[in-house]
């Protein structure tokens, strides 16, 4: 990625984008733009690869009928399981499930694989691929129904708090761990422990949670009770680029290279590794280097992703010849990372006297599709989000993942937070209606504090700003003048005027998040990053080159992304599951002063800006403390025995100029000489390791010792080789707080104001204002582009997107967007939406992940617009202009 010397030599932080030029300019950055011909050292002509799919999960597979590819046509390679068996592959865990459907089994979901085929030369491959559209090359046998398979995974969640805010609660998932069930009954049901409150924590679980709905279930007069099904649809992220992949095996030198696009490059490669790790000879490279390239969008949808397994089976399978395998829109619709479709069974218990929540209770059945991949990581995070920005003493939410032959689901933007936050947002609003409360005092009323605590019973990391949220959505002009909106357009009979608001907050991080980084200054003042993070389209780039201008005084002139094997120096070792290790197995691995929990972590889960820039940010303060400042107090001619010497913390960077009270200002190119002919540190390395907390170490650094939140360090004096300092001290963030569902959260509040047409039913949002808070900005423009994006997505998933979830949706190969309708800007308030990012709260306020938020509350919002507007609450998504339309005509009052 090009730096500062490349785009503003004046830039400062904030200053833009340091990769928008070669972006607007067409440069060949995407992993899909790359051809053999483009990398060095590679063949000069490209082979190509493509997939045919099963678009029938009920019936056995049997066989592949190429005869209408005749002559020219017929592919060089055709790989299917039986290929994949006889060489030794193996499926890595993540992905259970044949990566080929055998002949004589039934395919376990729609779209799976069942051969690949490999032409050596382009119109080959182009033809073939425009004749065989037609999926009647695939035969089936007897029909056998959809194969069953057990739920992907399940989980309770039950709280209740103690009897006062400050009181421990009586019991959590904290204080007791997570409970699965005993048991499935039907396929797919959970069975819980039997009631027992004297009984294991499982058994405590169901009896608390079993009292909770029978206080929901009683006919009480001083309890308004909502009992409401709320169902929403399976989607795709629609990225701008379909996944795409080449790959060479160099069979002289048993070398693989490939070139990806994905969100997670060292899981990847992990997979890369396992896959071939056990094959025969033929198909088992002795090295593998992977290019992670840009990505054209992910959302989510590139999270451990099985593209680069067929990747590299393509080039193992045609050696020697570079081979491209590339999705268009209908095979990424096919085979793509799908959103969850939920059904969701929410009740609420609400004081009338008080107005406020008193006990909450839901179950949540996610359609996961063909394979796991994270579809019960999607469930327990829409679960311990499921009650959204309130305080609830009493709570108890089931959550199931189930199998079915849909298109795989998994990681997408939001991650079950819009799904399970759109129900309880509608829910709350038809709660405020029918107390007559007003919908934003009723959310500050019941609105979670600092150190409140949350579904599994912990606090949240620092101070929640709720009710900052609230005070701006209730002051602003769209709020306050609905009522005379409403009243005026009444006038019209062709026009229904409503007004939506919804707040919801979002985690970021994962509970296991990682950051690799290395920063270096060279003698003449430049400055370069790698980083392991990923550029999707977030300005990752330019977030890491801000946060580190901060503390060594300019915008880096290289930034490098997606480096997962840039990091030897640190010498990391890892072992366990950083989400279920023991506390005495992680005390015993950490006495190895190179053992880390985990090494890297995929781009997802709003990272960027709050762990992946974290590296960056404590490589360049070391650089700061023990390479630059030194020099800066030569160069001033202080003293070490001069108090000024400590005070390396009050220094400030203007344009490039060290800048001290009553000292001459120091340009950057000066002191980084001077660290440099001291020999002093002018580049570190360091690894982070983020548990709800980050891991914090202590390291011997120039004879002095320093303690970050790291846990791995090492340093570059002058120009010499990077030297592993090994730690004198380390606290891992305890392993109870893999209890944790969320600690680390962003708050984003929207209001909307919709006009309907009554003859068409046609729904338009003309004016909207979002308020959003996100620490620290490091790249305020994309703070904005991110709400302005996640609006467009809102949008779309509350009025137009759906797919079927099987024989008629994607699965079936027939699916583009032709047939498939997202937001266009006929659809959004174009120059109407508002948006208004907060403060920090202190200068060093640490930079927070907004990517998801932003986009949650505008969906319920829209939701509580229609119904102020005709009366009538969906339960449903999307809902559609169809829908509106029937429900008009059904006389809806008004």
């Amino acid at each position: 990625m090009p730096g500062r010397g490349s785009w503003n030599p004046a830039a400062t932080p904030g200053g833009g984008r340091i990769d928008g030029p070669a972006k607007v300019a067409g440069a060949k950055i995407y992993a899909s733009d790359f051809r053999a011909a483009d990398l060095p050292g590679w063949p000069t002509t490209t082979s190509h690869a493509l997939l045919i799919r099963a678009a029938d999960a009920t019936h056995v597979f049997a066989g592949i009928d190429l005869s209408r590819l005749k002559g020219a046509l017929e592919p060089s390679r055709v790989v299917t399981a039986a290929d994949i068996a006889s060489a030794g592959i193996r499926v890595p865990a993540f992905y259970e499930g044949d990566l080929f459907c055998p002949v004589g089994k039934t395919p376990l979901y729609l779209g799976q694989p069942v051969a690949m085929l490999i032409f050596e030369q382009f119109d080959a491959y182009d033809q073939a691929h425009l004749a065989l559209r037609d999926p009647s090359c695939v035969k089936y046998g007897a029909e056998t129904g959809p194969v069953p398979i057990a739920p992907y995974g399940s989980h309770r969640f039950v709280r209740i708090a103690g009897a006062t805010p400050a009181a421990p609660d009586v019991y959590s998932p904290l204080l007791a761990g997570w409970v699965v069930p005993r048991s499935f009954q039907d396929g797919d049901s959970p069975v819980w422990a039997p009631a027992d409150p004297q009984g294991p924590a499982d058994a405590k679980a169901s009896f608390y949670g079993e009292k909770i709905r029978a206080e929901l279930a009683a006919d009480s007069p001083d309890l308004l009770v909502l009992d409401r099904q709320f169902e929403t649809q399976s989607v795709d992220p629609v990225f701008l680029e379909p996944e795409a992949g080449l790959a060479w095996y160099d069979g002289t030198r048993r070398m693989l290279e490939l070139v990806v696009g994905v969100q997670s490059p060292q899981e990847a490669t992990e997979s890369l590794a396992y896959l071939l790790g056990g094959a025969g000879a033929e198909f088992k490279p002795v090295q593998i280097h992977t290019h992670f390239a840009y990505l054209g969008g992910g959302f989510g949808g590139r999270d451990h992703t099985t593209m680069p397994l067929y990747v590299a089976l393509a080039a193992m399978f045609f050696p020697d010849r570079p081979v491209r395998l590339a999705n268009n829109r209908y095979e990424q619709f096919q085979s793509g990372i799908k959103r969850h479709a939920f059904k969701m069974h929410s009740r609420i218990g609400i004081d009338r006297t008080t107005g406020r929540i008193r006990a909450f209770a839901a179950d949540h059945v996610l359609d996961g599709g063909g394979l796991a991949n994270f579809s019960l990581n999607v469930a327990d995070v829409a679960a311990t989000a499921a009650i959204g920005i309130y305080d609830i003493p009493k709570v108890d939410v089931t959550t199931v993942a189930i199998h079915s032959r849909g298109v795989t689901a998994g990681s997408m933007r939001g991650y079950g937070t819009l799904q399970t936050m759109t129900a309880i947002e509608v829910l709350i609003d038809e709660a405020t209606q029918m107390l007559r409360l007003d919908p934003i005092e009723f959310r500050r009323r019941n609105a979670l504090p600092t150190d409140g605590k949350t579904i599994t019973g912990n606090p949240l990391v620092g101070i929640t700003r709720t009710g900052e949220i609230l005070d701006k959505l209730s002051k602003h002009p769209i709020w306050q003048d609905r009522a005379a909106v409403k009243a005026a357009a009444q006038r019209q009979a062709d026009i229904l005027v409503g007004t939506g608001v919804a707040c919801v907050t979002k985690d970021f991080g994962a509970g296991a998040d990682c950051t690799l980084s290395s920063v270096a200054i060279s003698r003449e003042g430049r400055i370069t990053i790698h980083s392991d993070a990923v550029e999707m389209g977030t300005a990752i780039g330019t977030a890491l080159a801000n946060r580190v201008a901060a503390i060594i005084g300019g915008v880096a002139d290289e930034v490098s992304v997606a480096k997962v094997d840039a990091y030897a120096p640190l010498g990391l070792v890892t072992s366990g599951d950083p989400y279920s290790i023991t506390q005495a197995e992680q005390d015993a691995a950490s006495l190895n002063p190179r053992w880390v929990p985990a090494i890297s972590s995929p781009s997802s889960a709003s990272v960027g800006a709050h762990i992946s820039t974290h590296g960056a940010f404590e490589a360049a303060r070391v650089i700061f403390r023990f390479g630059l400042w030194p020099a800066a107090l030569e160069l001033w001619g202080i003293a070490k025995s001069d108090p000024r010497a400590g005070q390396w913390d009050s220094a400030r960077w203007q344009e490039r100029k060290l800048v001290m009270p009553g000292l001459a200002p120091l340009d950057l190119a000066a002191v980084a000489a001077k660290a440099h002919a001291r020999g002093a540190v002018t580049g570190a390395m360091v690894h982070g390791f983020n548990r709800w907390q980050w891991s914090r170490a202590s390291f011997v650094v120039a004879g002095e010792t320093w303690t970050a939140d790291i846990d791995a360090l090492a340093v570059r004096a002058g120009t010499r080789a990077f030297l592993r300092l090994d730690r004198t001290k380390i606290s891992v963030p305890p392993a109870v707080n893999e209890r944790i569902g969320t600690a680390y959260s962003s708050v984003c509040g929207t209001l909307v104001r919709i006009e309907i047409d009554r003859k068409t039913g046609n729904v338009r949002v003309v004016t909207a204002y979002t308020a959003v808070e996100c620490g620290q900005a490091l790249v305020p423009e994309v703070v904005v582009g991110q709400t302005q994006g996640g609006f467009a997505m809102g949008v779309g998933y509350a009025l137009l997107e759906s797919l079927p979830l099987y024989e008629d949706g994607p699965g079936n190969g027939k699916w583009n967007l032709g047939r498939y309708v997202i937001a266009r800007a006929s659809d959004l308030p174009m120059n109407a939406l508002e948006i208004e990012v907060l403060p920090p709260l202190a200068p060093n306020d640490t930079p927070k992940g907004i990517a998801e938020v932003v986009m949650i509350p505008v969906v319920p919002a829209i939701l509580n617009a229609i119904y102020d507007a005709t009366g009538h609450r969906f339960q449903s998504l999307p809902v559609t202009q169809a829908m509106i339309k029937q429900a008009l005509i059904e006389g809806v009052p008004q």
